[in-house]
């Protein structure tokens, strides 16, 4: 059975997944929605660099819930306020499309009982299905720690870092404005900032789904983020990060149960390997303490034998929604959670 999908936005991960679909022999592009004046009328296949497929681009919302399809890739650039696509993924549920996101709804009861209802309603409403994945969030905590458990008879908790090098980052404006590297330390607000908010809701999904998963009951989900800063002057592909600036931003979430952190997710952006404490790192590194303990170590490797320049973690995320389409649109209304195998439960009937 062929599957029809529309993709929605074509960034630098929207143009992978775009790819993937054109390639796949299962998957029919039958919808594309962008968001640039310039790209509106072009064919899929030359935004894609792919021969021609007869589907134009489009900005008209209209024309996309017009479509016949069953399933829309979500892929827009991340916006501020984290919730600002709602409007537009409720619509597409409401119109009968199933919806996979890059960006959002990994486990939307994190972000409260009502916020996950509206979206649930809307999903009922077009007899849809909702689903968020990518690398992290989407797999490293939620699938990837969790089954790890299925391995202890004793749980303790989790821990779980990963590390962004940006030090070949080459937009200024994103390295020193958005991600606020080379800022003087008191610059960063690490509490109300934009990115503080933005990582709040995206990051807690984790820690929820995990804790879930676990059936662990969590008191409250604790942020405790941090600076580093740069120990000399780094010259990074955007520009020099200053000696005494920030160089590394440490986005950490704590689940407490029972007054106690029981998971932990550690999310660093760094400048490069001169930052204390990154001198030699791994992509994900997850901690898994109980009977037994365990530690595994995870790092993604870059295509060599391509002229393309798609990196890993975007492969790794377009891997993620291809592979969820079967799963979704065969998925009950509502908001989707994958399976997993045998985990750690404390309740075992």
């Amino acid at each position: 059975m062929t599957i029809k999908v529309i993709q929605w936005a074509t960034g630098a991960m929207g143009k992978t997944t775009l790819r993937a679909v054109i390639d796949h022999p299962d998957l029919e592009l039958v919808g594309l929605y962008v968001y640039s004046d310039k790209k509106v009328g072009k064919d899929a296949g030359d935004i894609a660099r792919r021969a021609p497929t007869g589907v134009k681009a489009t900005k008209s919302i209209d024309e996309i819930l017009a479509l016949d399809a069953d399933v829309v890739l979500h892929c827009p650039l991340l916006q501020m306020p984290y919730n600002a696509h709602d409007a537009d993924v409720k619509r597409l549920l409401e119109s009968g499309k199933n919806v996979i996101s890059i960006n959002n709804y990994f486990h939307p009861q994190a972000l409260g009982a009502a916020s996950a209802a509206s979206l649930e309603a809307s999903a009922r409403k077009g007899n849809a299905t909702l689903c968020g994945t990518g690398i992290n969030p989407g797999f490293i905590a939620e699938r990837l720690a969790t089954v790890l458990t299925g391995l202890c008879l004793e749980f303790e908790g989790v821990t779980i870092r990963e590390v962004y090098d940006c030090f070949d980052m080459p937009n200024a404006n994103y390295v020193f404005d958005v991600m606020a590297m080379g800022s003087p330390p008191e610059k960063v607000d690490l509490k109300n900032g934009p990115f503080a908010l933005m990582f709040n809701d995206m990051y807690r999904q984790s820690v929820g789904s995990l804790a879930d998963s676990l059936n662990l009951k969590l008191d409250s989900i604790e942020p405790d983020h941090e600076v580093v800063l740069a120990p000399k002057d780094i010259a990074a592909a955007a520009g020099v990060i200053k000696q005494g600036t920030v160089a590394a931003t440490n986005w950490r979430f704590h689940g407490v149960a029972k007054g106690k952190r029981v998971i932990t997710l550690s999310v660093n952006w760094i400048m490069g390997a001169d930052v204390p404490g990154f001198a030699d790192f791994h992509h994900w590194e997850i901690k898994v303490r109980g009977k037994p303990g365990l530690d595994l170590r995870m790092d993604l490797v870059e295509q060599t034998d391509t002229d393309m320049k798609t990196r890993a973690a975007q492969y790794g995320v377009a891997g993620m929604v291809v592979n969820a389409i079967p799963h979704v649109v065969a998925a009950p209304a509502g908001l989707y959670r994958f399976p997993l195998p045998p985990v750690f439960r404390k309740d075992l009937v």
